[in-house]
């Protein structure tokens, strides 16, 4: 069964809230998405700050695209041990946890990120963090794979093109295989 720590961007890659993205990434987020709620176990932290940067990003009344549906489906099924999983984290700063993998690599991480990759190494399993678009995830993936933490691009090419323009001259980091 496929287990995964979701970052927000790929509910609103789906959600088609996500400007220049391809329509291909749009399609493999809301296929994601789709198939995590038909047979897969979401991983979030216990402290539900994973769920209210999602509620805080998206809509619910009324759901108006497929990450919104996918929210309204976790709500629901938070409570399910066969569908979510939740790890605790201690927060020992804002945005900083004793959870997270590399204290070395968290100062350079943007703050609500940090919360995915604690919670993904707080996991017995370490399930793999969807990443959508985000670019800075190219920077950081190698050091959380070393300490046990995987990052799967959804969207490896528009991610390599929104990096490119965002850090014009600097050499494009490798994709995890």
């Amino acid at each position: 069964m496929t287990r995964a720590v979701i970052d927000t961007n790929v509910l609103l890659v789906a959600n088609g809230q996500h400007a220049d993205v391809s329509t291909d990434c749009v399609t493999e987020c809301v296929r994601r998405l789709q198939a995590m709620q038909k047979s897969g176990i979401t991983v979030i932290d216990d402290g539900y700050r994973i769920l209210g940067e999602y509620q805080h990003k998206t809509s619910l009344n009324p759901p108006k695209g497929v990450g919104d549906v996918f929210l309204k489906w976790l709500l629901r099924e938070a409570g399910s041990r066969k569908r979510v999983e939740q790890v605790s984290l201690t927060e020992t700063a804002t945005n900083c946890f004793a959870e997270f993998p590399d204290p070395a690599l968290e100062p350079n991480f943007d703050a609500p990120d940090r919360m995915f990759a604690a919670v993904a190494h707080a996991h017995v399993e370490k399930p793999p963090i969807w990443q959508a678009a985000d670019c800075k995830w190219l920077d950081w993936w190698p050091a959380l794979q070393v300490k046990g933490v995987r990052v799967e691009f959804l969207c490896p090419d528009d991610a390599c093109r929104f990096y490119s323009n965002k850090f014009p001259g600097k050499p494009l980091p490798a994709l995890p295989v």
